[in-house]
């Protein structure tokens, strides 16, 4: 017995060396090769204080805009930029990572398990930076100098920044959808005002308000290919939204994808490729061949040079151009070529999700502005209808404002022109950037002046000074509280009148009802939960996973 518990002993010993040999491995033998820059003499550069929210290095800038929206202008060999970018974000580094975190852990709350996605995650990631151009690395490695000390728990500066930009995919792999539920849809022809193309986008990427609340318009001048614009936030050197200087628009949807089994090209990377580097469609097409990519996802492509609007459809193993016909074309979070037309993934996205609903709302919404202008455009963005007007509740992500957005954008291509919605959401005004202008003036300014066309400002939305706007505050705060009680088994105070508040703050929305059954169902009174999730079906539901796990509820209650 005694030998027994010796071996045993030995067997404990051996287990315990092998599991840290793993955890050393995972946590250092992983980490990515750092790049070699030839020219380190950025580093020495040093940031002057111009005045309020007003920053330069040389010919390089960061401002703030009375409308709240943060607007940079960085040019340079990709190190030198990323070091200055770095240097000039160097306090919205610190506010983004705290507002990035802080939503990670109301997502994944228990440590463990928080701890177990960070070691998957770098595992998955392992061969990250080979799919990475080296002109990116070497930017995210500049802007790592600048990285906040207080995440260094997390992962060293280069490693965690880099990891960031494939924290899109990552969800979007293993929660199909995930964040995200964006709606796109470009004119041109007779089916604009003056026939030229209009873009419309809503970003319905929601990592919280934080995260939302200091989103930068970047103008980099770089040291080859075109000169771009695109809007971002501190840390993120990926396209989700951007023109360049040839007229060329990039903007990504994302699509329902298998579960990958290693990291390929982050999507945003690709954009922001795409966005420097093509000229046109086919150029941007040809882009997108040659990368693979882990998630499936559409990038709309607008050029001024074919005066037309296109779709790249990519998969993890395909990637198709879909045209239109038409003079318009419109993209939610479902494929359209006939590359996909019998892909399984996307017969059951178009089936299951909210994509199609919403399709066919920007349909009804399109043809009702047979002439399309930038006002009619954000008027588009701004919709919280469902089909045929009717009250879906707000927040619905079969509407085409879903109240997340972390921006909503307009792009008039052929005139170098776009315009960017202001905080909340697509709510606030819509302000004007004429790129040409821009790029002419923006190098080395010296005084703090608003850059954007003020006479072609389009205002805040109206909802914003409305009851249904305080009521939908009111909504989400309670929401929050109902969600937190439920997951940690607790009773609401003032019970009654909270879920009664809380029920007429947002009546048509199925969460409202929802909610309010998971609450009753969190207390054991299975009468009224079932009362609830009743109603919830009643309502107009985001996908047929969350009307079949109601309906699973109910029949588990009934039973009971």
């Amino acid at each position: 017995m005694k030998k027994l518990f010796k071996g045993f002993g030995y067997f404990l010993l051996l287990l315990a060396l092998l599991l840290f040999a793993l955890y050393a491995w995972i946590k250092w033998g992983l980490a990515p090769e750092i790049p070699k820059p030839k020219d380190l003499s950025s580093l020495e550069l040093k940031r002057e204080k111009v005045g309020e929210n007003f920053y330069r290095i040389g010919n390089n800038w960061l401002r703030k805009s009375s409308s709240g929206i943060w607007e940079e202008y960085v040019e340079g060999e990709p190190f030198e930029r990323g070091v200055i970018t770095g240097k000039l974000e160097k306090e919205l580094l610190y506010t983004q990572e705290v507002a990035f975190v802080e939503q990670i852990h109301r997502l994944v709350p228990n440590n463990t398990y928080l701890h177990f996605l960070a070691m998957f995650t770098r595992v998955f990631n392992r061969h990250l930076e080979a799919n990475v151009p080296e002109e990116n690395k070497l930017e995210i490695y500049g802007e790592s100098f600048s990285a906040p000390p207080e995440f260094d728990y997390i992962a060293p500066p280069f490693d965690r920044m880099l990891n960031y930009h494939a924290a899109h995919d990552i969800g979007h792999a293993l929660q199909s959808l995930a964040l995200v539920g964006c709606s796109s849809f470009a004119a041109w022809d007779s089916h604009t005002y003056d026939s030229t193309m209009i873009i419309g986008r809503n970003l319905d990427f929601y990592l919280g308000d934080k995260f939302a609340k200091d989103k930068i318009v970047y103008f980099c001048n770089p040291s080859e290919g075109h000169k771009f614009a695109m809007i971002t936030w501190a840390g993120f050197m990926g396209c989700v939204s951007g023109m360049n200087e040839k007229g060329l628009t990039v903007t990504i949807n994302a699509a329902k994808s298998d579960v990958p089994t290693e990291a390929k090209t982050p999507i945003s990377i690709l954009a922001r490729e795409i966005l420097q580097y093509a000229g046109n469609i086919q150029e941007a097409y040809a882009i997108a061949k040659k990368r693979k990519t882990f998630v499936c996802e559409t990038f709309m492509i607008g050029s001024a040079a074919d005066h037309q609007t296109a779709l790249i459809e990519k998969s993890i193993t395909k990637t198709a151009l879909f045209r239109t016909d038409t003079n318009f074309i419109l993209c939610t979070n479902h494929y359209q070529s006939d590359t996909f037309k019998t892909d399984k993934n996307n017969i059951e996205n178009i089936k299951t999700s909210a994509s199609m609903y919403r399709f066919h709302r920007l349909e009804e919404l399109m043809n009702r502005h047979p002439k399309l202008d930038e006002a009619q455009a954000v008027a588009i963005l701004r919709d919280q209808r469902g089909l045929h007007d009717k009250n879906i509740g707000m927040g619905n992500e079969k509407a085409m404002n879903q109240l997340i957005s972390h921006h909503a954008i307009v792009f008039e291509p052929e005139k170098l022109r776009f315009w960017l919605s202001a905080n909340p959401y697509q709510l606030g005004e819509f302000v004007s950037y004429d790129l040409k202008k821009i790029f002419a003036e923006a190098p080395g300014m010296e005084v703090n002046l608003e850059i954007i066309d003020t006479a072609l400002t389009i205002p805040a939305d109206s909802f914003l000074y409305s009851q249904g706007w305080k009521d939908f505050l009111e909504f989400r705060n309670l929401k929050q509280k109902i969600k937190d009680a439920v997951h940690h088994h607790q009773t609401l105070g003032n019970e009654q009148a909270t879920l009664q508040r809380f029920n007429h703050s947002n009546p048509q929305f199925w969460e409202t009802p929802y909610w309010t059954g998971e609450y009753y169902y969190s207390q054991n009174k299975s009468d009224s939960a079932v009362y609830y999730f009743n109603i919830a079906l009643t309502k107009e539901i985001n996908d047929t996973h969350e009307t079949d796990g109601i309906r699973e509820k109910i029949l588990e209650l009934t039973k009971k």
